[in-house]
């Protein structure tokens, strides 16, 4: 068995699944209502900042995906005692936090790349961390480079090992002055985690400024943490001597609410997505109208639904927030490939996040990739290395195939073709899909999917 496909497996075991293949009879309009909770992309991050206080922290609207399970073990082999006393909601008590063994943590983290940001809490807990090598979606090399630098700055001793990463502060986390290559979304991530208990004040520049992000330092300045967002992408933390606990409902989980709505797109279908919020989805909500898809705005949601019979071609490139999420595209591109004419996707986070596409192909997509890029008088968002366009033609008719999830967002654009194509698909890895999209299986039922598991 191949470690993707150990993965997989481990990954829907830690939720339940009764398999890890599906078999899917397409070419029915998916309609109803399904509920998003917390975001992935928040609620672990949260969970790590729960080392940093004195006293126990309260996470509400915490999702049951299989990356929480991961770090709830992560954190429980480090001596964090955790209960959940209702559903969603996690109860993380750090008063005896202490070091694990190599075996323990390997062993909980799989794939997983969110021990990296165990580091600075660690350091400042322990006086020391340590972090197997990380895997994580294979959709690019994502080096850590940047925390590993920002570390560095910060006065870590960093010591590469044959099975991993070994840190140590001999004089403690002090605050500096960091300038990251690229807004990346976990080196910021690192940096606060990192320098709220630092001495002295650290500036971060060129940070992410990603609404999880914002959540972050929400949660941050609760624990009694003192952080400052200028304009430019510009960050000020203030090192405290200690902080406390905190209580925080996580924000709701936008990408699997694009997901979703790029679902009802492609199925032409008619979804309520509870806990959609229009402000977060902004980027997205103008590309999907443009498309030809129709949404209505309510209190508790968004319902998303094709409003053209005929859906539009249009050129989409992949940013930093503010600009249109990289998570957004992969289940996007399954819907142009019903619009009339030629769209251009142009990747420029992850350099092989068009992998997917080959899967697409073989079921009677019209999609090529440009693994260099392609050039645009128009373009928005500047050219960077290694980025990738893919070029789809459309409308094309989806047919059933056979395909393997690759990472979590492709495998969930996969169950969206196989869900369009006419034909029973046999989709296997899919409890991959666990890691980010909460209850999936489920939801598929309730909007009427037409699927068993396999075996």
């Amino acid at each position: 068995m191949n470690s993707l496909v150990q993965d997989a497996a481990a990954a829907g075991a830690r939720v339940g699944l009764k398999s890890d293949e599906i078999v899917i009879r397409g070419g029915k309009p998916l309609v109803g209502r399904i509920e998003v909770r917390g975001a992935k992309n928040l609620a672990t991050k949260a969970m790590v900042a729960s080392l940093l206080g004195d006293t126990p922290s309260i996470l509400k609207d915490v999702p049951d995906i299989s990356d929480v399970k991961v770090v709830r073990g992560l954190l429980e082999v480090h001596g964090v005692r955790i209960t959940d006393p209702a559903r969603g909601e996690l109860i993380l008590d750090p008063s005896n936090v202490e070091s694990a063994h190599f075996a323990e943590i390997d062993a909980h983290a799989g794939s997983s790349r969110i021990p990296i940001l165990f580091c600075g809490p660690l350091l400042h807990k322990l006086g020391e961390a340590f972090i197997p090598d990380l895997g994580g979606c294979r959709i690019g090399d994502r080096p850590i480079d940047f925390h590993l630098d920002a570390l560095r700055a910060m006065g870590a001793v960093v010591d590469k090992q044959l099975n991993g990463i070994h840190l140590t502060a001999p004089n403690g986390l002090k605050g500096a002055e960091i300038e990251l290559p690229y807004p990346s979304v976990g080196a910021t991530e690192q940096v606060l985690l990192s320098s709220v208990l630092a001495e002295g004040v650290t500036e971060l520049r060129n940070a992410a400024i990603e609404p999880e992000i914002m959540d972050l330092i929400a949660i941050l300045q609760k624990m009694g943490a003192i952080v400052t967002v200028e304009p430019s992408r510009t960050i000020f933390i203030e090192g405290v001597e200690s902080l406390r606990g905190y209580t925080h409902r996580a924000i709701n989980d936008r990408n699997e609410a694009a997901s979703w709505a790029s679902a009802a797109l492609a199925t032409n279908g008619d979804i309520f997505v509870e806990g959609a919020d229009q402000q977060d989805l902004m980027t997205f909500l103008n590309v999907f109208r443009k498309v030809g898809g129709g949404f209505d705005v309510q209190e508790d949601g968004i319902r998303f639904y094709r409003e053209r019979e005929t859906l539009r071609p249009v050129v989409v490139e992949t940013d930093v927030h503010p600009g249109f999420m990289t998570d957004w595209q992969q289940p996007l591109v399954v819907a142009l490939t019903q619009a009339e004419g030629t769209s251009v996707v142009h990747e420029t986070v992850y350099e092989n996040r068009f992998g997917f596409t080959d899967a697409l192909n073989e079921m009677g997509a019209d999609i090529v990739v440009h693994k260099e890029g392609l050039p645009g008088h128009d373009r928005r968002v500047a050219r960077r290395p290694f980025e990738q366009a893919a070029v789809i033609t459309g409308p094309t008719t989806l047919h059933a195939a056979n395909v393997r999830v690759p990472d979590l967002r492709g495998g969930f654009s996969h169950l969206i073709a196989a869900l369009t194509a006419e034909g029973e698909s046999h989709i296997t890895n899919v409890g991959i899909i666990s890691r980010g999209y909460e209850h999936f299986i489920p939801k598929l039922r309730k909007l009427g999917a037409d699927f068993d598991f396999a075996g």
